[in-house]
């Protein structure tokens, strides 16, 4: 997938995620809600346990972060909320205005941005998430790993949510709630981990052996490592510029409502 195609897909996929039903339900901080497809067949979308805070089957993946952390679609933020009162440099990033400005009033940083734009500190990053099916984003999963490629310092680490089952599709959702409220159709995937294992090492990601895969309360997890050559760490030091755009923009955002303006 090309840049350009990437940022349109990532642009739709923002667009899908960011009206209702899914917007209501964060802010409720309850479902019931679906990613369904063009089949009928429907995803439960765990959306309590998503606003609820950091459980232990996320807890054995923050153990495993490394220096300063990137979230990508970190939904209303209960891992950028555990990281940072672990005194971790941690921002997520998501294109849910409903999901971002629930991360601010837990405390965490936030941008409403897509991964396939332009962020602070690419190429910098020690640690990047996928959690909770992020691995979906975009519904390409090797664009997407490469994106994921730029955003790491070299050596950086990849750690990702996989689906309990073997599987490896690309497909068209849409979100829906019990109502059958339906949002905007975008592009999603969903990968078990033997599928992202062989799509990453066809790109040059590298594993820990069986250290870099393990399920905890029935959730499966890959921890995956960029290619090695110079390393760039990042510290709060190295981002003065997004820790000060962040910095000012929570100081405006008087509404506990309105999220951060990522612009």
């Amino acid at each position: 997938m090309s840049t350009a195609s990437a940022t349109s897909t990532g642009t739709s996929t923002a667009t899908a995620w960011c009206v209702d039903p899914y917007a209501d339900a964060l802010r409720d901080g309850r479902g019931p809600l679906f990613l369904r497809r063009t089949d009928g067949w429907l995803l439960p979308l765990e959306v309590e346990r998503w606003c609820a805070r950091a459980d232990a089957a996320d807890l054995s993946a923050l153990r495993r972060c490394e220096g300063a952390v990137l979230d990508v679609g970190c939904g209303p933020g209960r891992l950028v909320a555990a990281l940072a009162l672990r005194g971790r440099t941690v921002l997520g990033i998501d294109v849910s205005e409903a999901a971002v400005a629930h991360t601010v009033r837990l405390g965490g940083q936030a941008l409403r941005r897509s991964v396939f734009e332009q962020l602070p500190g690419e190429g910098r990053w020690d640690t990047a998430l996928l959690i909770d099916g992020n691995i979906g984003i975009g519904g390409d999963p090797d664009a997407l790993l490469r994106r994921i490629s730029q955003l790491l310092a070299p050596g950086g680490l990849l750690i990702a949510e996989t689906a309990p089952v073997d599987i490896d599709e690309q497909v068209q959702v849409h979100v829906t709630d019990a109502q059958g409220a339906a949002g905007t159709p975008f592009p999603w995937a969903r990968l078990g981990s033997r599928a992202l294992l062989r799509r990453a090492r066809r790109l040059g990601w590298r594993t820990d052996g069986t250290a870099g895969q393990w399920t905890a309360d029935g959730r499966c997890f890959v921890a995956l490592r960029r290619a090695r050559t110079e390393r760039i760490s990042i510290h709060s030091a190295d981002t003065p510029n997004s820790a000060a755009v962040i910095s000012s923009q929570r100081a405006r955002n008087t509404s506990p409502d309105e999220p951060v303006d990522a612009s």
